[in-house]
């Protein structure tokens, strides 16, 4: 009855029990409906209906069961319809009541979903790897580029500060959107707002909106800390009154799609020709345009400073409205 009972808890899980004689030929199947052995009969061996591969696997393991009398345990892959199916194999000899071995006996339980949540989590450790070097690249480049172009290390340190938070905020949102990246408006609401002395009312932006790759989100965010403290220094956003328009359009070159950025700086002091050498003109003309493989161009003019940046289709997707 106690038998009865627990083969017939057992017929509600995934759990396949089945035996084996000497010669490895099964003598009985148990539950295996959904199993690697669905397609098993009595009689059968492993090479009846699993894989070369596979069925050599199965066959070794327990043919050293059988000679060492040793438990083991392994995992089987199998292919099913065209995907791959994960099997936790327990098997051990099995003797008569005389203790002689008369075969094995085993379990077989489906872990496909954790073999799936394994690769996953790999997936992931390997992305956050990636990302964080690349994080760290862009982290030294930007510290030898503040370095060339501060005269005093508590300059270097104010500035390099401020680029490592415009770094930080916008990570921040690529993380809070599952690393599908950053959108394009959100960027500019968190880089630039902070430095205008009326808030959103001296910005304005107007287009397309998009979503920016983790990449391009990164350094187009570091883009507008450069521009947003160079206005609050010296340009639009220094003075009450001043504005800045980004408008973000998308156009075709050679039959390939670009997102084109402007920012555009008005109602502010007029523009010298000469600007502060230590303004980031290298991160905007080099090293963002370069990092998401795109192209930008720097305007010093009179009645405001212009950037426009082109980033490619690889680096951003259109968001629907």
């Amino acid at each position: 009855m106690v038998a009865y009972k627990a083969l017939k808890a057992l017929a509600n899980t995934e759990m396949t029990l089945f035996a084996q004689d000497l010669e490895l030929r099964y003598l009985w199947l148990f539950n295996a409906e959904n199993s690697w052995l669905s397609s098993a009969r009595n009689g059968d061996i492993d090479h009846d209906f699993l894989s070369g591969p596979a069925a050599e696997k199965s066959n070794a393991i327990k043919s050293e069961i059988l000679r060492t009398h040793k438990p083991a345990r392994f995992e089987l892959p199998f292919l099913a319809s065209d995907s791959m199916r994960w099997f936790d194999i327990r098997i051990d000899v099995d003797r008569d009541e005389s203790g002689t071995v008369i075969g094995i006996i085993g379990t077989s339980l489906e872990i496909t979903e954790q073999k799936r949540r394994e690769e996953t989590l790999k997936t992931l450790l390997r992305e956050v790897s990636h990302r964080s070097k690349n994080l760290l690249a862009i982290i030294q480049s930007l510290a030898s580029q503040t370095a060339r172009h501060s005269l005093t290390v508590p300059e270097f340190l104010v500035r390099f500060r401020g680029r490592i938070q415009s770094l930080a905020s916008s990570q921040d949102i690529v993380t809070d959107t599952d690393w599908r990246g950053a959108d394009l408006f959100g960027l500019v609401t968190m880089q630039v707002e902070r430095y205008a002395p009326d808030g959103m009312a001296q910005i304005q932006f107007e287009g397309v909106d998009v979503y920016l790759s983790p990449t391009a989100a990164l350094h187009v965010g570091l883009a507008f800390h450069e521009l947003a403290v160079n206005a609050a220094s010296y340009g639009s956003l220094s003075i009450p009154g001043g504005r800045v328009s980004i408008r973000s359009t998308i156009e075709t070159r050679d039959g390939q799609s670009l997102l084109l950025i402007q920012w555009l700086e008005s109602r502010g002091p007029r523009v010298r020709l000469d600007h502060d050498p230590r303004f980031g003109t290298s991160t905007l003309e080099r090293i963002v345009p370069n990092s998401v493989g795109g192209e930008a161009e720097l305007d010093y003019r009179p009645e405001g400073l212009q950037y426009r940046l082109r980033v490619p289709r690889s680096q951003f997707e259109v968001i629907e409205a």
